[in-house]
């Protein structure tokens, strides 16, 4: 039996929802360390730990970029939580005003917290090259930008194309948690860090600096492409690439949690 056009659309509903919930879980493990981790150092007034973990975190004495800091912390395991949620389409039919307050907090959140990583990067020098911080600035600047757009959006009451750049936000704004999970993926299929130096300025380095974000970012593009074009082959085809994409995004979530998360918990 042929398959309908239909049946390709629910396909392609099935792995768009699969790889979400993926994402999902691997990024509350990543809120979960974040708490534990950094939590754990405030309660013990253990700031110094943080540089075990970043390029740079604790600065003897530097009270405002510490906490400028941990306040990056903080507004990032917010707007992790907030944003899982804002996507979960039961939780926008059935509780609108929830929404609509978390979708605010989502996006103020996002726009404070990519000025205060330009902060960090070039105010502080948290990065290991130049091409890193220009990469995390670029980065910065499409959350932004997205973000803006995601509101004119809204208020211009065009939900559909409102939609479409929250889930552009929702991409750029995962770029810290997708370097990782990617990095992890790369590490586990090579069984080590091809391409990779401890300076993070290898072949694989340099152009993960950027595909991180913007790899996942252009799969979107494709998925928003297939849900209109009524071709049966296109969303199929989306549907197969969202299909790997679910795999290789479990398989970096789980090793970045033993490895990486699990360890510092």
């Amino acid at each position: 039996m042929p398959l309908s056009l239909s049946r390709a659309q629910r396909i392609l509903s099935i792995s768009s929802t699969s790889w979400f919930v993926v994402a999902v879980i691997g990024q509350w493990l990543f809120v979960s360390y974040m708490i534990a981790f950094y939590g754990t150092s405030v309660v013990h007034n253990n700031p110094e730990s943080w540089n075990d973990v970043v390029i740079v975190g604790h600065i003897p004495g530097d009270y405002f970029g510490n906490f400028m800091f941990i306040l990056h912390i903080a507004l990032a395991a917010i707007i992790t939580i907030g944003a899982t949620l804002q996507l979960i389409p039961q939780l926008r039919f059935s509780f609108p005003r929830f929404h609509r307050y978390n979708g605010r907090l989502f996006i103020y959140t996002a726009i404070i917290l990519s000025l205060g990583g330009l902060f960090l990067v070039w105010g502080r020098n948290a990065m290991l090259s130049l091409n890193g911080g220009i990469s995390i600035s670029l980065n910065a600047i499409l959350i932004i930008w997205f973000c803006f757009q995601t509101i004119r959006k809204a208020k211009a009451r065009d939900f559909v194309a409102h939609r479409q750049w929250a889930l552009r936000a929702f991409i750029v704004v995962s770029g810290v948690w997708f370097f990782r999970v990617g990095f992890m993926a790369w590490i586990m299929i090579n069984q080590e860090a091809k391409w990779s130096t401890p300076n993070l300025d290898g072949p694989f380095d340099l152009i993960w600096s950027y595909a991180n974000y913007l790899l996942p970012l252009a799969i979107l593009e494709l998925y928003l492409l297939a849900l209109k074009r009524q071709k049966k082959s296109t969303k199929i085809m989306t549907a197969s690439l969202l299909f790997g994409c679910t795999i290789l995004t479990a398989l970096g979530v789980v090793a970045a949690f033993l490895l990486m998360w699990q360890p510092n918990m």
